[in-house]
């Protein structure tokens, strides 16, 4: 089998790493375990499985608990149970880890992941001073597909404008130096 980086068009020292939802969770994940990524980009990620659990998928009303035991994490068993396996996939308990920059997107009507998954993990980067963004679409979804072409343009934009920084040198731009204020975001689109 050839790995990417065995390629020579590839520069192994800029590659990056981009999930939504289920892949947004093996990004946040997989950034806790290598250095590999220059840059990474996860989008609605679970980080802390022990708090995920008990909540429910606000979309269906269903338990969140099902996932996690039997379906998309195969913990194999209830929380007080298998504990350990909980906290050992949790990004969250190995944030201290994380040394590659990440650009996340949680968006605060999330049916599927809850919101706070989110925000668990980017104030715990934030924390530890880890090289960490986090965007959030007001009233949007899980995914932005119910989004105005705004919304969407903004994303990709603010992806690229970060993946083109950690891995094309270019200039860093103004909202990852400054931030953005939840209360002053629709005035300052990255358009």
């Amino acid at each position: 089998e050839k790995l990417m980086a065995d390629y020579p068009y590839v520069d192994d020292s800029h590659i990056a790493l981009q999930g939504q939802s289920w892949g947004g969770y093996q990004t946040a994940y997989l950034i806790t375990r290598t250095d590999i990524f220059a840059a990474a980009m996860a989008g609605a990620p679970v980080s802390n499985m022990t708090s995920a659990y008990g909540g429910i998928r606000w979309q269906t009303g269903l338990s969140r608990m099902f996932q996690y035991e039997h379906t998309q994490s195969r913990i194999g068993g209830p929380l007080w149970e298998k504990l350990d396996l909980y906290m050992e996939n949790s990004p969250l308990f190995y944030a201290d880890r994380v040394n590659t920059p990440l650009l996340m997107m949680h968006n605060d009507n999330d049916g599927a992941v809850p919101w706070y998954q989110g925000i668990e993990y980017f104030v715990a980067l934030r924390r530890l001073d880890k090289p960490v963004w986090m965007l959030t679409y007001n009233g949007e979804p899980h995914n932005l597909k119910n989004s105005s072409w705004g919304n969407r343009k903004d994303l990709s934009i603010r992806m690229m404008q970060f993946f083109d920084h950690y891995l094309k040198g270019k200039k860093v731009p103004e909202w990852m130096k400054k931030g953005r204020p939840a209360l002053q975001k629709e005035y300052n689109k990255a358009y």
